[in-house]
């Protein structure tokens, strides 16, 4: 199966600099229309005609469960499984905005394609509304024989499968406002938003990725568009750091200033105190940013240690030292500590030649319009990264399973160290809301620059989360009600403490 996923990728890469194909193009029409042919038609009408005339007669099917058939064992498994009984049907549905194609050619004449996406399953029983039951990726590969596509290899992989939902099915998922794509348009337009990309964790699993609106104008947005998500940032920083002290190789208590010492800070009586227990639990004694003070400098506000104030410097204190300690970057020690391990493989500390500018949800102002936007060139312990919903579920799925760390590390994480408020306190690296309803506490960070406004949230009790992404100075308008509608009156208890904190 790997060498398989090895031929896709190299697929990729030899398709002369060719991109994915734009929406209005006729090859994507081509291949959208031959997609509703094989499931829509195929799958599910059980129509087997135009199945059969659709498969190329060297077919490959490859599923990460069901393993490798011809086009023969195919299409027994197909009309024994699928098609076998009516009252009881599997349905297919494609993700919205997840479909994406590129041209495979050969001396400049196109003789097939690559075709990739997201689609969610469902059972059809008669009386009863659908029931999502899976959802998985599909890389297909067709071959253009005689002005006909024909497919003629297909991988069905990352089935993400939920354990049933309490009945009524219905009260649980999907949920009142967004089970209708329309409302969410609706809103969103009306609110000038251009986007929204939303990732729902149930059962400590990342079920569900929706993406609503336009990336730019003209350009719709996809589940696997870039945001810049602002202070994001600071959980994955803190995660990475915490790999490191639970290796044994990074203390928590030990003096910042043995690593590094920033020139205006340097007769600073508090330096021997700046530690990174403190700049995770956000009481570094540091202003957020130095340029936000009058005389632009940066200095100790009060002792570190003794209480709460929230700071980008700090953390930014804590990648230098970082930096200086291991003659690495922040960005290359993530990518060893988290990024290649979970598989995040579009998150970026910052802009380079990895980041794909196509798939960027440019950011908005107050009435839609998209804002020039700034390429950083260097890593923000703070700030700035790049990153899809998917990758950050994935992530928020690492800190419900204990984020591989001791079990005495992930408490500090997880607990309150500094309080920020009465409900809000802050952890290692996230907001803690302790004593919400149903015996459940939240870990929670928000993000918010001009024009990108984003939170994500896990529930580690009862293993949920989310995350949303939205690229407009209007965000704020819309995550409320989005946060009530997943968690009703937990959600609304998370809600009232951030608003009156």
């Amino acid at each position: 199966m790997r060498l398989i996923f090895f031929m896709i990728t190299y697929l990729l890469l030899i398709t002369n600099g060719i991109g994915q194909v734009a929406e209005d193009s006729d090859l994507y029409k081509q291949l959208r229309v031959a997609d509703s042919l094989v499931f829509d038609e195929g799958f599910n009408h059980c129509n087997l005609e135009v199945l059969k005339e659709i498969m190329h007669p060297d077919l490959q099917f490859m599923h990460d469960q069901n393993g490798m058939q011809d086009r023969d064992a195919f299409f027994q498994g197909f009309e024994e499984s699928i098609c076998s009984n009516p009252d009881i049907k599997p349905i297919r549905k494609l993700v919205k905005g997840s479909l994406q194609v590129y041209p495979l050619k050969n001396e400049g004449k196109l003789y097939g394609a690559i075709q990739t996406g997201i689609h969610e399953f469902f059972i059809a029983v008669p009386g009863k509304e659908l029931r999502f039951t899976v959802n998985g990726k599909f890389t297909h590969i067709w071959i253009l024989e005689q002005g006909n596509w024909k497919l003629f290899r297909a991988i069905s992989y990352d089935h993400q499968q939920p354990e049933r939902y309490p009945e009524p099915f219905e009260d649980h998922f999907p949920f009142p406002l967004f089970n209708d794509d329309g409302n969410i348009e609706s809103l969103i337009k009306a609110l000038k938003i251009p986007s929204i990309s939303i990732g729902y964790i149930h059962d400590g699993k990342l079920q569900q990725i929706r993406a609503f609106g336009e990336q730019k104008p003209g350009l719709p947005i996809t589940y696997n568009s870039l945001y810049k998500v602002a202070s994001l940032t600071k959980p994955i920083t803190a995660l990475t750091v915490l790999k490191l002290v639970d290796k044994g190789i990074w203390d928590l208590d030990e003096p910042l200033s043995l690593y590094y010492v920033d020139p205006e800070l340097k007769d600073a009586p508090y330096l021997p105190k700046l530690t990174t227990r403190n700049v995770l639990s956000q009481q570094s004694g540091l202003p957020n940013w130095r340029y936000l003070r009058a005389d632009k400098k940066l200095v100790f506000e009060f002792k570190p240690g003794t209480k709460f104030q929230y700071s980008g410097e700090g953390f930014e204190y804590l990648r230098k030292a970082l930096e200086h300690k291991f003659s690495k970057t922040l960005d290359e020690i993530a990518r060893q500590e988290l990024f290649e391990p979970l598989g995040m493989h579009d998150t970026h500390y910052f802009w380079s030649d990895q980041v794909d500018e196509n798939r960027y949800a440019v950011e908005s102002d107050p009435e839609g319009n998209p804002l020039a936007y700034d390429k950083y060139k260097t890593v923000n312990a703070a700030a700035n990264l790049l990153t899809t919903v998917e990758d950050y579920g994935k992530f928020l799925v690492y800190i419900l399973d204990g984020a591989g760390l001791s079990p005495e590390l992930y408490r500090l994480f997880s607990s309150p160290l500094s309080i920020v408020k009465e409900g809000i306190n802050w952890g290692l690296g996230m907001q803690v809301f302790p004593n919400l309803p149903g015996n459940e506490y939240a870990l929670v960070h928000t993000g918010g620059d001009t024009g990108t406004k984003c939170i994500a949230m896990v529930l580690p009790e009862s293993k949920r989360g989310l995350v949303l992404f939205i690229n407009s100075e209007n965000g704020l308008k819309i995550w409320k009600k989005i946060i009530e509608e997943y968690f009703d009156e937990l959600g609304a208890e998370i809600v009232r403490r951030n608003l009156e904190g």
